[in-house]
C-alpha cells in the first residue's frame, strides 16, 4: 500500500510551496510598487499590481512533486493495483451469487426463471447508474470522495443482501451494491501515468474487473453449497470494509484540477490574493455540477466514437453476461454437475482472459519500443487492433460453445470453447478503454461512464431473453446468430481505426 509517510511530507512540501509562493508574491508586489508610473505594458494588471498571470496557481515545474504524475513509480503502480484490488472485490460480487440464486429462488418460494435471471443481472443497472453521476463529480470533488462513498454504498448494500427477507428487498440491495468504483480505474490511470504508460498501466488495472466475474461463480458455488447463498453477500462485506478502511488511511487525492485548487485555496488564505488554479475555467460551482453530471449524456449523444465502441463493448458484455446467467443451469442439468463444480467451469472464461491480458500487455510492450524508436506519437487508433481480432475470436468461441452443448460432447469441449470467448473479450475491453482514455484523457472517467453505462444497459436486457432464445433456437443456431452479430464488429473496427480520428475532430 502506498504508505503514511509519502503523505505526511506531502502535507509539508505543500506547505513550503505556499510559503515559497508567498515570498514571491511580495516580491512581486515591491517591484510593481517601484514601476514607472507612465510603464504601459500590455499585461493585464490586478488590484495590488500584479500582473493576472503570476495569480495562476500551476505545478511548480515539470517535476513538481505534488504532481501525481511525478510520484515515484512505486507509489503510482501501488495506487493502481489497489484501485485493481477494490474493483475486483467489487466486481467479483456481480457473479459470486450466481449458483445460488436458484436457492435463493426456493428460500423466497419462486420459480420464475425471469426473477432469477434478474437476481443476477440487476446488478449491473447499478453499475450503469452510478458511474453516470459519479464519474462527473470524480471530475469535479476529485477521485477520494466518490472512491470512499462507492466503497461505503458496496459495504451496506452487501449487508442487506445478506439479510434480505424477500426478492424485492434482495434485488434492491444487490442495485446498490452494482455503485461500484470500477468506472474511476481509468481516470486514476490518466491521472497517474504518461502517455506511453497508460496501456500497460490499463491492462494491469483491468485485471480485477475483468478476472472477478470468472473467479465469483468458482467462490460462490462452493460456499453456496457448503454453507448459505447468504455468505457470499457477507464475505463481499467483511472483505469490502477491509478494503474501505485502506483506503481511508493510505489513498491519496490524484486528480490535478483539485489538487492545484487546494494550492490555489492556501494561497488566498495566507496572501488574501485571489489566486485560482490554472485548470479553473472560472465557472460556477453550482454550474460546474451540473455540466459535469451532463457531460457524459452530452459524450453519449454528440461523440460517435464514443457510441460506437459503447456499442462494440456492448456486444462482448452481453455474451459474458449471457454466459454468467446459463452457464450453472447448462452444466447442472446437462452434465449433472453440482453447483460447486458448475462453479468451476467459469474457469474457462477467466483463463482465456487472463492469457488475454497477458498477451496484450506483451502486445502494448512492443508498440512502446516502436514508438521510443521512431519517435511517433501515440494515437488512439493504435488501440484498436486488438477490438478487430476480437470480433473473430468471440464468433469462433460462440460457434464451438453453442455446437458443443447442441450435441452433448464431453464438459471439457463447451468449457475450452468458454475461454475462447473470454480471450475475445478482453480483447474489446482493453481496446475500448485504452482508446477512450487516451482519447478523452481530460474526461476519461465520464467517457468509460458512457460506455460501461451502454454496455451495461444491454448486459442486462439480453440475458433476460437468453433462455428463450435457446428455448427457440437451442444452443447451436442460437450461438451462431450471437456469432454473425460479433462479425460484424470486425469491418466497423477496421473503418473506426482508419477514420477515426476525423469522426473526433466532427464531434
Amino acid at each position: 500500500m502506498v504508505s503514511v509517510t509519502p503523505a505526511i511530507d506531502s502535507g509539508v512540501q505543500e506547505e513550503r510551496v505556499c510559503i515559497e509562493r508567498c515570498q514571491v508574491v511580495e516580491r512581486k508586489v515591491l517591484e510593481s510598487l517601484l514601476q514607472d508610473e507612465n510603464d504601459n505594458s500590455p499585461r493585464i494588471e490586478t488590484e495590488v499590481g500584479l500582473p493576472e498571470e503570476d495569480l495562476l496557481v500551476d505545478w511548480d515545474g515539470s517535476q513538481d512533486p505534488q504532481n501525481p504524475r511525478n510520484w515515484s513509480p512505486t507509489r503510482r503502480w501501488l495506487v493502481i493495483m489497489l484501485i485493481s484490488v477494490i474493483t475486483f472485490n467489487q466486481a467479483m460480487s456481480s457473479t459470486m451469487f450466481a449458483p445460488g440464486a436458484a436457492r435463493a429462488m426456493a428460500d423466497f418460494h419462486s420459480s420464475n426463471e425471469v426473477v432469477a435471471q434478474l437476481l443476477v443481472s440487476i446488478y449491473v443497472v447499478g453499475l450503469a447508474a452510478g458511474p453516470l453521476v459519479l464519474s462527473p463529480l470524480s471530475e469535479l470533488y476529485g477521485r477520494i470522495p466518490i472512491m470512499h462513498a462507492t466503497n461505503l454504498a458496496f459495504v451496506v448494500g452487501g449487508v442487506l443482501c445478506a439479510v434480505s427477507v424477500d426478492i424485492p428487498m434482495l434485488i434492491l440491495a444487490r442495485l446498490l451494491m452494482g455503485i461500484s468504483t470500477i468506472s474511476l480505474g481509468g481516470g486514476y490511470v490518466a491521472d497517474l501515468m504518461a502517455p506511453e504508460d497508460r496501456g500497460r498501466a490499463l491492462n494491469i488495472w483491468n485485471i480485477g474487473p475483468v478476472l472477478a466475474p470468472m473467479v465469483g461463480p468458482v467462490v460462490g458455488g462452493y460456499v453456496t453449497q457448503k454453507i448459505s447463498w447468504r455468505w457470499t453477500f457477507g464475505m463481499l462485506s467483511i472483505t469490502g470494509t477491509f478494503w474501505l478502511i485502506i483506503c481511508v488511511f493510505f489513498l491519496r487525492e490524484t486528480y490535478a484540477p483539485c489538487l492545484l485548487e487546494r494550492r490555489a485555496r492556501k494561497l488566498r488564505t495566507l496572501t488574501g490574493l485571489q489566486y485560482r488554479s490554472k485548470l479553473d475555467d472560472g465557472i460556477a460551482p453550482k454550474k460546474r455540477l451540473l455540466a459535469s453530471v451532463a457531460r457524459p449524456w452530452k459524450m453519449l449523444i454528440f461523440c460517435p466514437v464514443i457510441i460506437i465502441l459503447s456499442l462494440f463493448g456492448s456486444v462482448a458484455y452481453c455474451f459474458m453476461y449471457l454466459m454468467f446467467s446459463t452457464l450453472t443451469e447448462v452444466f447442472v442439468s446437462t452434465y449433472g454437475f453440482t453447483e460447486g463444480q458448475a462453479g468451476l467451469t467459469f474457469l474457462g472464461l477467466g483463463v482465456g482472459s487472463l492469457l488475454g491480458q497477458l498477451m496484450l500487455d506483451f502486445w502494448m510492450r512492443g508498440q512502446t519500443r516502436d514508438r521510443n524508436r521512431t519517435g511517433r506519437e501515440l494515437l488512439a487508433e493504435d488501440h484498436l487492433p486488438p477490438l478487430i481480432i476480437s470480433g473473430v475470436l468471440i464468433a469462433c468461441g460462440q460457434c464451438w460453445y453453442g455446437w458443443s452443448l447442441h450435441y452433448v460432447w464431453h464438459w471439457i469441449v463447451p468449457v475450452t470453447a468458454t475461454g475462447v470467448t473470454g480471450l475475445g473479450i478482453i480483447f474489446a475491453f482493453q481496446a475500448v478503454q485504452g482508446y477512450l482514455v487516451e482519447a478523452y484523457t481530460s474526461y476519461a472517467a465520464s467517457a468509460l461512464a458512457v460506455s460501461v453505462a451502454v454496455r451495461c444497459v444491454f448486459g442486462l436486457t439480453v440475458p433476460l431473453a437468453g433462455p428463450r432464445m435457446y428455448e427457440e433456437l437451442g444452443y447451436g443456431w442460437g450461438n451462431t446468430v450471437l456469432a454473425l452479430i460479433a462479425l460484424m464488429m470486425v469491418p466497423a473496427s477496421m473503418l473506426l481505426q482508419r477514420f477515426g480520428p476525423r469522426i473526433r475532430g466532427a464531434s
